[in-house]
């Protein structure tokens, strides 16, 4: 399918006007095309050999509207840092319409009625940091929005410095948030609130509708994915930066990066976000937060469902981040069998990782391979006799294995990434991109996509990140 042959739907604005604004995009100053995904192109039915540039270009830019679409901003509340903003909405995205089960949305495309004092745009380091970690999160297998396409501009625009403006078309199976039922129910409109709630089973829980306890129902479901969802991010070191309700998505993905980071040397209290004064989305508050961001739902949905009934599916939360991690993290070690002091184990490791200073994703990397040889190992660590003492009761936890040496060497391959997309790496790519040379984030585009492979042109990137670029923080317009 070519892009001119597309019909979107519009399926959230048969909702009453009170959830959304409808409104244009605002075209930047002499677009250009930066970056298409292929992978993405496919998802939506679009032949990517097909895409026309000039065509994207302008479907990015907003000068050209596909069939069917009705361009709108959506509207919602949500707590930012703990307190309570009663409108947010789509300050800088604006939503094109829907296609295959996804809703895509320009980011940076303007002021809209929820802009408040913002300018609407975004800036080509935040564009292409978002355009590439959603593809790297997707090939990670953690649940994630996509992005198809990236395009910069000459337009100006103003935050710590003057930026390049550019705009990231993305997308997800849906775009409501936390902060969306926050909405409706602090401003007590619970017809409202009844409304988003069958809407949001009709989009993303059909298996719901019509069964008795249906809204309950999918609050658990949403309790499971967002535990699951953050076990995942700590299994590899995530750190989201931003866990404000309005950047918490209904449906258990990731969506709206900002200030993030993949963890570089260990560091259990690591703050990505330099906003974030008091630590509270540090990477171990990270479990805590995603159940205090689910009580701040739960509370929304009160007059849908009894208290005492959405409180029993919250307190499984724990239950299901705790299962996911270790299921995790034992496949990280080749761990084919359930030991009761797995836990234990795990524990000691990180305590290890962060005593020594080690670099997370070569670490596991490098144990995939292990033999009984040390070395390589105890090269990435600064405290090697807690090392050695952990890989002793390491080898003895191996004996329970039923795999092979070969066979778990495979899966722990397949399961730790020799490449995430720290943010040294990212910011190479946007550096030489504000300099006019795209070539970097293309290459970024292909590692983010095969984590697991291996990509000889940059070993580098595969290795313990330089002391003066790690644990870097960033800001929100980041």
């Amino acid at each position: 399918m070519k892009l001119t042959d597309v019909i979107l739907t519009t399926p959230y604005l048969d909702l009453s006007t009170i959830f959304y604004h409808e409104v244009s995009p605002t075209p930047l100053k002499n677009p250009l095309l930066v970056s298409v995904n292929p992978e993405v192109a496919q998802l939506l039915g679009l032949n990517p050999a097909h895409l026309n540039d000039k065509e994207l270009e302008n479907l990015l830019n907003g000068t050209l509207l596909l069939e069917g679409s009705r361009p709108y901003a959506m509207c919602y509340a949500g707590h930012q840092f703990g307190y309570y903003v009663q409108r947010l909405g789509d300050g800088r995205a604006i939503n094109l319409g829907a296609l295959n089960g996804w809703n895509l949305q320009l980011k940076g495309s303007g002021v809209t009625r929820y802009s408040r004092q913002g300018d609407g745009r975004a800036v080509l380091r935040s564009s292409i940091r978002e355009y590439l970690i959603s593809e790297a999160m997707n090939a990670l297998g953690i649940p994630t929005s996509r992005a198809l396409a990236l395009i910069s501009s000459d337009e100006k625009v103003a935050r710590e410095r003057w930026e390049r403006g550019a705009i990231v078309l993305r997308l997800a199976p849906s775009w409501i948030r936390f902060g969306s039922f926050e909405y409706f129910f602090h401003t007590n409109k619970h017809k409202e609130l009844e409304s988003l709630a069958d809407f949001c089973l009709q989009e993303s829980f059909p298996q719901f509708i019509g069964s008795e306890d249906a809204y309950l129902k999918m609050f658990a479901e949403i309790v499971k994915r967002t535990a699951e969802l953050i076990a995942s991010w700590q299994s590899v070191g995530f750190n989201h930066g931003v866990m404000n309700t309005d950047n918490m998505s209904a449906i258990g993905i990731t969506i709206d990066y900002g200030p993030f980071a993949f963890m570089d040397t260990f560091e259990s209290g690591y703050i990505c976000n330099h906003t974030d004064a008091q630590g509270r989305y540090s990477y171990d508050n990270q479990p805590r937060i995603g159940y205090w961001n689910l009580e701040r739902l739960a509370h929304a949905l009160s007059p849908l469902v009894t208290h005492e009934k959405l409180q029993s599916e919250l307190e499984q939360y724990g239950n299901y981040f705790t299962n996911q991690l270790m299921q995790l993290l034992r496949a990280k070690l080749g761990l084919d069998t359930t030991q009761e002091n797995d836990s234990d184990l795990l524990r000691a490791l990180f305590s290890v990782m962060e005593n020594g200073r080690i670099d997370m994703t070569p670490f596991f990397r490098t144990l995939s391979r292990y033999e009984g040889n040390r070395d390589a190992l105890l090269a990435l660590t600064l405290a090697p006799n807690q090392l050695n003492e952990w890989l002793e009761r390491y080898d003895v936890r191996l004996t329970d294995n039923s795999s092979s040496v070969d066979e778990r060497h495979r899966q722990m391959l397949r399961t730790n990434p020799k490449y995430v997309l720290k943010n040294y790496i990212l910011q190479e790519a946007i550096d030489e991109a504000e300099g006019g040379n795209y070539t970097r984030v293309n290459d970024l585009l292909r590692i983010a996509q095969n984590p697991y492979d291996e990509h000889s042109d940059f070993e580098r990137y595969a290795g313990v990140t330089p002391p003066q670029h790690t644990n870097l923080k960033l800001s929100c317009s980041s």
